[in-house]
């Protein structure tokens, strides 16, 4: 890539270094959605024995990539993010990947293509990290940053996603004991 292009790309990525997402760190600083993504691939990059025939690197773009839209139109918590809001998101998103220099155009609209369709064993896995790792961070956040609804999702969310694999319901299950404990030493 041509070093001015590389440079714009860089600069629209910095964005998500200053977008906060809606959950807390362990020190109780808003996290940004660069934060966010890179925790997700790096969970990719320690589960690549647990997921051998996979395709990991790629899956490590994903993990990446997958925020990218929110540099164009902020983040959405996803119990506030509307149809409307994601196709607002992947309409910038797609028109900025197209205005992107070949090859990168074009791999990372395969990318969003696969990741959108979740019918890849590698997307699949991506999407189960991408929501495992928000329940994660909301157990290592403070409790009084949560909302009432929260309490419920912590318990919940992301079983659709991991059902395809024994070792990732295996980590949601311990993820939710650490809900579970979190929540009990709160009602203390």
């Amino acid at each position: 890539m041509e070093v001015r292009a590389l440079l714009d790309v860089l600069h629209i990525a910095e964005r998500l270094k200053d977008e906060l997402r809606h959950c807390e760190t362990s020190k109780g600083r808003r996290e940004s959605v660069a934060e966010h993504s890179w925790r997700l691939a790096l969970m990719a990059f320690f589960m690549k024995d647990e997921f051998p025939t996979l395709d990991m690197d790629k899956v490590i773009k994903m993990c990446l990539i997958h925020d990218l839209g929110e540099c164009f139109t902020g983040d959405i918590p996803t119990f506030l993010k509307s149809a409307s809001d994601e196709k607002k998101e992947d309409t910038a998103l797609f028109s900025w990947v197209a205005s992107l220099p070949a090859p990168y155009n074009t791999e990372l609209a395969a990318l969003y293509t696969e990741m959108g369709a979740l019918q890849t064993d590698e997307a699949k896995l991506y999407k189960a990290l991408d929501k495992l790792e928000a329940v994660i961070q909301h157990n290592e956040s403070d409790i009084r940053s949560w909302e009432p609804l929260e309490y419920d999702l912590n318990r919940t969310y992301a079983y659709d996603a991991i059902a395809f694999s024994a070792y990732l319901t295996k980590l949601r299950e311990a993820v939710r004991e650490d809900t579970e404990e979190k929540i009990k030493a709160a009602e203390k």
